[in-house]
């Protein structure tokens, strides 16, 4: 049985400089009593997630995790994954989030890839897992099953004495290594630090002013950075309570918010139109303490924001990467008079528009876009990750002198507000996820028919975007392309299985032979 938390608060410990596995500690000393997490099945004070966070910081370290050991988390929205996450930091590990929407083989590869010591998973997803664990060929020494009982972790307890105080880290040391499509084909994982974790909480607390009295509601998947970094982590650092839901139901979800009293909530564009449908059609109860709706991911549409603004409900528009949360948003005040902006750089960064052309040369020649002139966003500061998790390469393509290149293309304004126009890369997003044509290339190279394919991405009035595919076959190969359709879904996540597939008799190119993608259009 877990030890029975303590009836009132610890008395202060030496704080280790960095680790955010102290946060629920110091709140635990200063609210002990206020609801800190919940979900459909249980509820915790902050004293309460204190101690659990100790106890399992205390099993990690006692018989499964060294410092900088990776845990996996195949998890969905709920109090565990929070837990195990501040356990992990805790005990000096990094917490590795699996996107719940991957294939067995996408799974396996990232297995592989940052190689686990341990994996906690959703009962549920057994056979998913198991598929995949049986195409990798790392397998973590510690694999956990998190059932739907009232308390899946309690067995973990059983013997563990509480880690008193959180490992020494340095502020560079990650915490966080999350996935993301790589242009080379594979997907890169971006190491995120604690300092990251800090001040991109203290950058939220700024641009949406977050109090210790504020309940906001997550039902954007915690495995991405819009659920973990943007909304979680910054609530959690700053005592207020989290309120969670595993799967997205729009009416589900404006329920909850009358009912929690929820002050803000976020999602990608595609949630708030299904959100938007399901409120003009039946109307839920009032929920006065609802601040403001935040929207990233993609761009939202000027015509949904007018449209929540009818029914006085105010949206927010930010815009991050994985690389590095947060990296503008609009505030209450401005969100009214700048639909379509981004927003203002974020107060803890350095964030430049930077001439296109100059970008590949050394930082001390970049040139500054002018106001309104679109160039490419870099940006520098304790926000950004500290590299790809064993891609030197990939690393030094983006960072440059401390320097991360994000390849996005934006417009700045004379008051500084960013408005996005583009992307220097090739990525798209499509429903929040991000999808690189590349991955889904190469993929489909392995296909014996395929001679060459070159994916894009096509407006989508649901999804922001989706991939489309343009394929020449090998001489002498016929395929239908429904079987390529088959093909991909076998091998990708459903989002990344390209809506269209178009076989071409050629591919428009340079001179040099390549693809020339922005010429590919859909036939009439």
């Amino acid at each position: 049985m877990i030890p029975k938390a303590p009836t009132r608060p610890p008395a202060r410990q030496r704080s280790p400089l960095h680790n955010l596995g102290e946060w629920p500690s110091y709140w635990a000393r200063i609210t002990p009593d206020a609801p800190a997490l919940a979900d459909e099945t249980r509820s915790v004070t902050w004293l309460e997630f204190a101690h659990r966070v100790s106890h399992l910081a205390g099993w990690l370290r006692d018989g499964h995790l060294v410092p900088g050991d990776r845990v996996a988390l195949f998890l969905e929205n709920r109090t565990e994954f929070l837990e195990l996450f501040f356990a992990t930091a805790r005990a000096g590990g990094i917490t590795f989030p699996i996107n719940l929407r991957l294939t067995p083989r996408e799974i396996a590869f990232q297995i592989d890839d940052c190689r686990p010591a341990a994996i906690f998973f959703e009962a549920e997803l057994r056979s998913t897992l198991e598929d995949a664990l049986a195409l990798a060929r790392h397998r973590p020494a510690l694999i956990f099953a998190i059932d739907q009982t009232e308390d899946p972790l309690e067995g973990a307890f059983s013997e563990a004495s509480p880690l008193k105080e959180a490992v020494a880290v340095r502020a560079d040391t990650p915490a966080i290594l999350m996935y993301t499509s790589g242009t080379t084909g594979h997907p890169k994982g971006a190491l995120l630090p604690h300092r990251k974790a800090l001040y991109n909480a203290l950058n939220a607390v700024e641009a949406f002013g977050i109090s210790p009295g504020d309940r906001v509601l997550v039902v954007a998947p915690l495995f991405h950075s819009l659920g973990l970094q943007i909304l979680a982590i910054p609530l959690l650092y700053s005592g207020g309570s989290l309120v969670l839901q595993r799967r997205f139901d729009p009416e589900a979800v404006w329920k909850t918010i009358a009912s929690e009293r929820i002050s803000y909530f976020g999602g990608v564009p595609a949630m708030h139109q299904r959100l938007y449908q399901s409120l003009v059609t039946t109307p839920p109860p009032s929920f006065p303490n609802l601040r403001f709706v935040f929207s990233a991911g993609s761009a939202i549409s000027t015509e949904l924001i007018r449209n929540f603004a009818s029914a006085k409900i105010l949206v927010l528009q930010g815009y991050g990467q994985t690389e590095t949360s947060t990296l503008s948003s609009l505030t209450a005040e401005d969100a009214p008079n700048r639909v379509g902006s981004v927003g203002r750089p974020v107060l803890h960064a350095e964030l430049r528009v930077i001439r296109p052309e100059t970008v590949a040369r050394p930082p001390a020649e970049w040139e500054d876009a002018e106001e309104q002139e679109t160039g490419e966003i870099v940006v520098r500061g304790p926000i950004t990750m500290v590299g790809y998790w064993e891609r030197p390469e990939a690393t030094a393509e983006t960072l440059t002198e401390g320097w991360l290149k994000t390849g996005d293309l934006a417009q700045q304004d004379a008051d500084g507000f960013l408005t996005l126009v583009g992307r220097a890369r090739e990525m798209l997003i499509s429903g929040g996820e991000n999808v690189y044509p590349a991955e889904i290339e190469a993929v489909y190279r392995e296909h014996t028919a395929i001679r060459e394919i070159a994916v894009v991405g096509t407006p989508d009035p649901q999804w922001g975007e989706v991939p489309r595919a343009h394929v020449l076959l090998e001489p002498n190969h016929e395929l239908d392309t429904r079987e390529l359709e088959n093909w991909g879904r076998e091998r990708l996540a459903a989002f990344k299985v390209p809506r269209e597939i178009i076989i071409e008799d050629d591919l428009p190119r340079t001179a040099s032979g390549k693809v020339r993608k922005h010429k590919l259009r859909r036939p009439a």
